[in-house]
């Protein structure tokens, strides 16, 4: 191959390549919406067992769907308590642990790894939470989304 068609053949792949990278950068924000990590907004807890949260879309203290990032400090775990509504939640990261009924019993919890799927059905007392290391769960439900505790004393 001759050096002149060699460099129109790299100056085509750059040019190729280029164009490529800036359409795929600039979608229409109309039909989607990308949040990386940096743009989340985390509010911290404001119990000392309470997990931090991000909403990604909704507001759960509405009625409609919303969608939430929930990360629980190792050591933090919930009371007994049950929500109106049915919650669906995926284990991002971590090991999260659950318990059901309204004896509050950490070592009797089953543990749950990441990529697993958990319904929270409505009106049934759980409590859950991190054992030794962080974890992060998306919830998705209907709001408005409220916690009635529930723990027998």
């Amino acid at each position: 191959m001759s050096t002149s068609l060699f460099l129109r053949a790299a100056s085509a792949a750059a040019l190729f390549a280029w164009l490529g990278a800036s359409q795929a950068a600039d979608l229409n924000p109309a039909a989607i919406n990308i949040k990386t990590p940096d743009r989340l907004t985390w509010r911290k807890s404001t119990g000392p067992n309470s997990p931090n949260q991000a909403i990604l879309f909704g507001d759960p203290s509405k009625p409609g769907w919303y969608g939430i990032l929930v990360k629980w400090d190792p050591g933090k775990m919930s009371r007994p308590h049950f929500h109106p509504n049915d919650r669906y939640v995926t284990v991002v990261s971590g090991t999260w642990y659950v318990g059901t009924g309204s004896k509050y019993d950490p070592a009797s919890t089953k543990p749950v790894p990441a990529g697993s799927f958990v319904t929270h059905y409505a009106k049934q007392i759980h409590y859950d939470g991190a054992k030794d290391q962080e974890v992060v769960l998306e919830i998705v439900g209907m709001g408005p989304d409220t916690a009635t505790p529930a723990e027998a004393k």
